[in-house]
């Protein structure tokens, strides 16, 4: 298998012909809601290690905004926990059962690149994917990563938008904001917890995460599919959000890794770090 084929979607077909690589690391971010670190040791691909993606901190609360990307240092350790050195390649595995357990390994997979790291593929269809040929082997028994040093971080600040590069952005229309939340969220009839004000970040195009997996499923639909539905975001400078900058990894991931868009940045604190200064317009209604 070719380096690039590192980069995106890997095939259940395409894992298992690598297993056992030393310079393959197979993470399973399992989650409580598809049962965790009890699923994982429960059954597993060969290899893998598990991490936990509330637990590990992929994520970090700043003031009141619950999902900014973390302290370098934490993310040096981490990666150097679950044993990822520069020039492995890492395959992130999620349940496969949703669109939100996607959105969880994509901004697993984001969080990676961030950080510097060139080689990583998001497991199409996660472990459901894996499970559905009785062929493919599974292991069980607790997760054992092969600790590495902390990893060598390398912050490629072209992948995230500040709070200030955002508004600058919704200022300017130099760049297109992506609203990933669905319509009661974009509109301001509801909106997260940790939000101060409902609604949208003026100027933004609407489109909902959810909208680019097939139905009742955590797998993407066909390229030619998500390129329709992305096809009125228009060409240039793209900044993706939502709450929490959990469901806009997904869209982040479409656009960047999947239709291979140019300068595709996530706004990690998304509508909960926006609305909390005052002075930060939020624009609500229709969705179109």
């Amino acid at each position: 298998m070719s380096r690039a084929e590192f980069a995106g979607l890997i095939s259940p077909e395409a894992l298992a012909a690598r297993l056992g690589d030393a310079k393959l690391v197979v993470i399973d971010i399992r989650t409580a809601a598809d049962g965790g670190k009890g699923a994982f040791e429960a059954g597993h691909i060969p290899g893998a290690v598990h991490s936990d993606y509330a637990a590990d901190g992929w994520r970090a609360r700043v003031g009141n905004a619950p999902g900014m990307l973390p302290p370098l240092d934490h993310l040096a350790a981490l990666a150097g926990r679950l044993g990822i050195k520069p020039h492995d390649e890492v395959v992130i595995v999620p349940a496969g059962t949703a669109a939100t357990d996607f959105a969880a390994a994509a901004r697993v997979y984001w969080t990676l690149k961030f950080i510097g790291h060139g080689q990583q593929a998001i497991l199409d269809g996660g472990f459901n994917a894996w499970t559905a040929d009785a062929a493919r082997p599974v292991e069980s028994g607790p997760s054992a990563p092969k600790a590495a040093g902390a990893y060598p971080v390398v912050a490629q600040q072209r992948l995230r938008s500040t709070t200030d590069a955002t508004l600058v952005a919704s200022r300017s229309k130099q760049a297109s904001l992506v609203d990933a939340r669905g319509p009661s969220y974009f509109e301001g009839r509801e909106k997260a917890a940790e939000a101060t004000r409902a609604g949208h970040i003026p100027g933004a195009i609407q489109r909902d995460y959810a909208g680019a997996f097939e139905p009742g499923s955590g797998k993407l639909k066909p390229q030619g599919e998500l390129a329709k539905l992305f096809a009125s975001v228009p060409r240039g400078p793209v900044v993706s959000y939502c709450n929490t900058g959990h469901s806009a990894a997904a869209n982040w991931f479409v656009l960047s890794e999947v239709l291979g868009r140019d300068e595709v940045a996530l706004y990690d604190g998304s509508m909960t770090d926006w609305t909390q200064d005052p002075a930060r317009p939020v624009a609500t209604g229709s969705a179109g």
